[in-house]
């Protein structure tokens, strides 16, 4: 069974504002800032990657947490 793959997520605030600029948080997010310098929108490249890893990294944290205190 193939599952779908989600290559880019782009979320834009509310904003009156057109993108003026961006910072590159990692290799793969941007912020999308105004001319302001206000956040406006976040894109992830390869997003399905990056959503998985985020929640094992989070049951990972939390196992180890469980098991530091069943042995406390």
């Amino acid at each position: 069974m193939s599952r779908p793959l989600v290559r880019v997520i782009s979320t834009s605030y509310p904003s009156r504002t057109e993108e003026a600029g961006c910072v590159e948080i990692t290799p793969n997010i941007t912020a999308e800032l105004n001319n302001r310098g206000e956040l406006i929108g976040i894109e992830i490249l390869e997003a399905s990657t990056f959503i998985r890893d985020s929640v094992l990294e989070s049951v990972q944290a939390r196992v180890l947490d469980l098991a530091k205190a069943k042995t406390a």
